[in-house]
Formats: C-alpha cells, structure tokens, sequence
C-alpha cells in the first residue's frame, strides 16, 4: 500500500478541566481557575478489570488507561492485526508517586516492607505496557520522555510506524501525575512555578506556569483500513518534526531558534506552506522564557500577520509529558467544533514580545484547517504536530 496516511479515529482525555471529551471542551472555555490544576472526582477502577489491577498501577497509568478506554470506545472495532497495532505513550516522569511513597515506607519501616510492585508501577513504560495488554496489541509499544514534548513526540513517532506500513493502527498520546512533595518542591526551588499560582501565558506579568495532570490519547489508524471498516475520522495527522536545541538544560535557545527550525521541519514533513496554518496551539507555559522565545519563532516563521495562536494551559495547567497530547486532543477538539479556545488567564500584552495573532477572551470562530500543536521540553527537546481536519 502506497501513500499510506494516518487519521485520527478516536479521541480520549483525561484533564483537570473534565475528564472526557466534552467536558473537557467546556473546561477549555470556560474561566480558569485558580492554583494547581489536579484531576479531581476520578474513580479508576471503572477503566480496569478489577479494583486489585488498578490499585497496582500508579496514577500515571490510571490516567493513560483511562483515556486509553475512552478513544477505544469512541473508535468502535479495529480490524488490524495484532502485530500491527502498537502502542506510543510519552511521559516527562512516570510513577513518582509511587517511588515517592515506596521511599517513605523504606526509610519509615524498612527494605522489607517497600512493595515488590515498585519497580513496574513507577517505571515510565508502564503506561505503554499496560495499555498494549489491555487491548492485546503485539506490535511495537514503546515509551517515549522527553519531558514536555514527550506526548508531541510519541504521537509523531506513532504515525511514522503507519506511513512507514509497520503498523495499521497505533494508541497514542501522552500521561502525567507528577504531584507529588519532592516534584513540587523540585520546581519550586528552581522558580518555575508562579508565585501567584497563576497561569497567564504570553502575558506581560507571567512568571510561571501552574502545574496540571492527566492523559491524552489519540487513535491513529492508516486511512484506507479505517474507511474500509466505516470508522469516524476525527482529523489527519499531516505531519510532524522534532529537534533539539543544545543549548541549555531548562532556558530555550536564544530567539525561539531551535522552536523555530523545528516549526519549518513539520511544515516541510506536512508538504505545507506557513500561510495553510490557520491555528497554533502554542506550548505557552507562562514562563518568561519560554513564551518569548516561542513567540519569536511564531513571529519569525509566519510574520506579523499570522495564523491564529492560542495556549490552553491557562486552563489546563502544564500537564509536563502529557501537555502534547492533550493539546493535540484540544486542537482536534477545535476543529470539530469550528471554535478556537482563548488563552485563558491573558489580560495584559507584553510591548518587549513580537506580534503574534493572540485568541483571548472568548473562543473564536474559524474554518477548521491545517494546525500546528508545539511542544518544547525541558532538555531542549522541541516538537511541532501537525494536524489537519478531517
């Protein structure tokens, strides 16, 4: 088979602004809220088997399993072979919060007492394994980190195993839950958060960015296969690029360069033009750093006058690896819904920032076009997606 292009055939999240696809839409636009962005009222074990399986599993991979189940179901029956479906889930961190309650328990109660399901539980392929049994996929099943582009990364990595006639149909996407003591503290000290426990990304006075958790997934599947089944298309993934600044371990590369490269590289996999771009959705973390330097690559790729850009992590906080995926779901979100959500949490332009077509207020509507989903990881890890409607 020739030509081979990948859709999206089912859709699963999991945010702190609703779990679900369209709860989470309505999170998306409604007013954000204020501190840390944790997934609240989620029950587990509806996604597993039994109570026991959920329990052995950290909330990484509850929340991967979970959205997983919701884009397997939305997708109806895949007809690939089980050695060519495969499984890519990004992660910046895996099971801290259960390293971090197995190392309380050492040094509490001794070596004897940490639980033998330590290692698989905080492992950052666990996410990717126990999706792959779940669902009895025998084709690769690998995990990507690369921190914050980790969940960009898998899903362009997935679709490559398609056009590349490996595999029929890959679960994709990306997982965090990293609220835990040490992380907190962790980021704190090296001030990435915001002292106000506010998310304002491109804003004049942002100064960090507020945490979030959950998961992302997408189902990609070789076109022909899933029209030959009668599946749903959702979107195309038309492309994708990653590379790296080497730079610096946190601090972007001076003037969004690397940020900038990488948006030409996933315009030239794509076969596209910047002015087909008609949407980014914008890594925007409110840091200093990082929404300069993204806001001079977009500037510097597509001009004054370009497409419209907008950050969701004003609602949904930094989800870390699995800020890509949900992202991607948002994007995929917007075109079925021909609205494009603001930046929530943006009151104030900054006059040192180059011109970017900046969504805020309220959503926007447009015609659903080429997009651009960016993610730039701490590492200097950059990844541009990007998505087309269906």
């Amino acid at each position: 088979m020739t030509n081979r292009k990948v859709v999206v055939t089912g859709l699963g999240v999991v945010s702190s602004c609703g779990i679900g696809i369209e709860s989470f839409w309505e999170g998306l636009c409604s007013n954000p809220p204020s501190g840390d962005r944790r997934v609240e009222n989620f029950d587990p074990t509806i996604y597993f088997e039994n109570a026991k399986e959920a329990r052995r599993s950290d909330r990484c991979t509850q929340f991967a399993i979970a959205a997983a189940h919701m884009a397997m179901e939305q997708t109806g029956e895949l007809t690939a072979k089980s050695d060519r479906s495969g499984v890519f889930i990004g992660t910046g961190i895996g099971g801290i919060e259960t390293l971090e309650e197995q190392i309380g328990i050492l040094l509490e109660k001794g070596s004897r007492r940490v639980s033998p399901f330590l290692v698989p539980m905080m492992m950052p392929n666990a996410a990717t394994a126990a999706v792959s049994m779940k669902y009895g996929f025998q084709g690769p099943a690998e995990n990507t980190c690369t921190a914050c582009a980790a969940g960009t990364h898998a899903i362009i990595n997935a679709s490559r195993l398609i056009t590349s006639d490996r595999c029929d149909v890959v679960i994709a996407g990306g997982t965090e839950a990293a609220f835990t003591a040490s992380s907190i503290a962790g980021f704190t000290n090296m001030t990435a958060f915001s002292s106000e426990g506010v998310s304002r990304p491109f804003d004049r006075d942002r100064d960090g960015f507020v945490m979030g958790e959950g998961a992302g997934i997408l189902i990609l599947e070789e076109k022909q296969v899933a029209e030959a089944r009668g599946a749903k298309i959702y979107a195309e993934i038309l492309g994708g690029a990653s590379n790296a600044d080497a730079h610096h371990i946190t601090a972007p590369a001076p003037g969004g360069s690397g940020a900038k490269k990488c948006i030409e590289l996933a315009l030239d996999d794509s076969g596209l033009e910047p002015k087909s771009i008609a949407y980014i959705n914008a890594h925007g973390t409110s840091t200093p750093l990082n929404d300069m330097g993204e806001a001079q690559a977009i500037n510097s790729v597509f001009g004054d006058n370009g497409p419209l850009v907008s950050s969701t992590k004003g609602i949904t906080g930094h989800t870390l690896g699995a800020a890509g995926a949900i992202e991607a779901v948002a994007v995929i979100a917007a075109m079925q819904k021909s609205l494009i959500p603001p930046t929530a949490g943006f009151t104030n332009a900054d006059p040192e920032m180059p011109e970017i077509n900046l969504v805020h207020g309220q959503p926007i509507p447009w015609t659903p076009s080429p997009a651009i989903s960016n993610s730039f990881g701490f590492g200097g890890h950059n990844g541009c997606l990007v998505i087309g409607p269906a």
